[in-house]
């Protein structure tokens, strides 16, 4: 029997991070070695003889830990926002000189809403129109939130695979910010309202009909299955993966 994953969870006093502290601890082929909050140092996940963390701190501080974790030879698991594009290629640049580090940037662990996301890029290929609707709590500091933005990244690359023309759309005037946000050409709209955690719907219509693919995460522990999955598999997937459906079998 392999010896148990050391992990260290970043960002533990943070309502993720606690389901994370208890997921992990509660994983027979885990070992819980640290759990750091704000203040403390990293140089404590070293101490702790830790192989792999999982970063959920705060987007002010996460490439700092990502960056010390790989520096170090340290697999990183993230769920925390804030990685544009010039931040992950400064990443990648710093894994090719790091080689057998592996790193995973999830913009959502819940492994229904990455299935929803990748079945509504394909559908979109089929399909005229496609806007999303996410909807979280009031107290997300982000919006679009990251899954929004990856979900319409997918749709776009597939619908400009197919050929597919932007969705039709008449609008002459508009109220700032009427039409929502819009990433890579699809409309994306954020709604923030107390009793919601994450949920996320893609409405996709065509003559005649429409197609609406919703998830509904009601609590954190949806996502942590898709945490021990990157901690599981992000050994044998060195250097920079962007999204967990790139460690599902989607046939992509």
């Amino acid at each position: 029997m392999s010896a148990p994953l050391k992990v260290a969870v970043i960002g533990a006093s943070g309502r993720m991070g606690a389901e994370a502290v208890k997921a992990v601890g509660s994983a027979t082929d885990m070992e819980l070695v640290a759990a750091l909050g704000r203040g403390d140092k990293l140089e404590a996940i070293l101490e702790a003889g830790a192989t792999h963390i999982v970063d959920l701190s705060v987007p002010a501080r996460t490439e700092e830990n990502v960056r010390f974790a790989v520096e170090h030879g340290i697999h990183a698991v993230v769920g925390t926002t804030g990685w544009d594009d010039a931040k992950r290629a400064s990443l990648e640049e710093l894994l090719a000189a790091n080689p057998g580090t592996g790193v995973l940037i999830a913009p959502n662990f819940a492994l229904g809403s990455v299935l929803a996301s990748a079945f509504a890029a394909t559908a979109a290929r089929y399909f005229e129109s496609v806007e999303i609707i996410e909807l979280h709590h009031p107290n997300k500091v982000d919006a679009p939130s990251g899954t929004a933005v990856r979900t319409a990244e997918l749709i776009a690359a597939e619908r400009a695979a197919a050929g597919v023309a932007a969705s039709p759309d008449a609008t002459e005037t508009q109220l700032d910010g009427a039409r929502g946000a819009v990433v890579d050409g699809i409309h994306v709209h954020s709604v923030r309202l107390r009793g919601l955690v994450a949920h996320q719907e893609v409405l996709l219509g065509g003559e005649g009909e429409q197609l609406t693919l919703r998830h509904d995460s009601y609590d954190r522990a949806s996502f942590m299955p898709g945490v021990l999955l990157g901690l599981r598999t992000v050994a044998s997937r060195p250097g920079l993966t962007y999204g967990l459906d790139g460690y599902l079998e989607l046939g992509r």
